[in-house]
């Protein structure tokens, strides 16, 4: 996961930091009073030089205390992310969401209509944005329908297993254009952490959490 890659290369590189920083804050101590015990009394060595440095060290170690921090804090926000997305497993949800993938020769989809259209043109795209196939919705009544694609193209062809498809809908009627949306439903199964974005595993698809719109108690077919 990405954020799990960015935490642990944080706390590397402040790792690494503290050994230097401390490295060199020891040496320069041991110097310092080597040089102290050294010194003409006469001529005493000016400590502002000495001052100036150790606050410089005292600052650096602040600033890598406070990367600490940040690092901690970032590793708690992806926990709870997780932990929050994981209380939807079990339920089911509706998420405005168009892709899945094809399984079994099978990927499937919802897609709503705002008001009763006249037409509906489907569109199946691959994850080039190629149109692969492309055909007539068949229930263009107001609500939400479903649509399963069997990965035949236009042409003819077999699409395999395992690719990612999204689904298009353009609907009309007497009126111009009907309001449609794209759609995925389903038992959520699953959850993972991308980009300290929680997503939901839904059937075939893995849809982001923040793309729900619908979330209730699952139901058995």
């Amino acid at each position: 996961m990405v954020d799990a890659i960015t935490t642990t290369e944080a706390v590397a590189k402040t790792t690494a930091a503290k050994t230097s920083l401390f490295s060199n804050y020891e040496t320069f101590l041991s110097l310092l009073t080597a040089q102290l015990k050294n010194q003409d009394p006469l001529s005493p060595v000016d400590s502002t030089q000495f001052t100036q440095q150790l606050t410089q060290m005292s600052g650096v170690e602040q600033q890598l205390l406070t990367n600490d921090l940040l690092t901690s804090l970032l590793a708690a926000q992806g926990g709870a992310g997780l932990g929050g997305a994981s209380s939807y497993i079990g339920k089911d949800v509706t998420a405005v969401w168009a892709a899945d993938e094809l399984t079994d020769g099978e990927a499937n989809w919802s897609y709503e209509l705002g008001a009763d259209a006249t037409g509906a043109r489907l569109d199946v795209l691959d994850s080039t944005g190629k149109v692969v196939w492309t055909g007539q919705a068949s229930d263009l009544k107001q609500g939400v329908h479903d649509f399963t694609w069997d990965g035949v193209t236009t042409g003819g062809g077999q699409m395999s297993d395992g690719g990612v498809y999204t689904l298009k809908i353009t609907a009309t009627n007497a009126s111009g254009t009907v309001d449609s949306q794209v759609l995925t439903r389903g038992e959520v199964s699953g959850v993972e952490l991308y980009d300290g974005e929680p997503y939901l595993t839904v059937g075939n698809s893995i849809v982001p959490m923040s793309a729900v719109i619908s979330l209730k108690q699952h139901t058995a077919a």
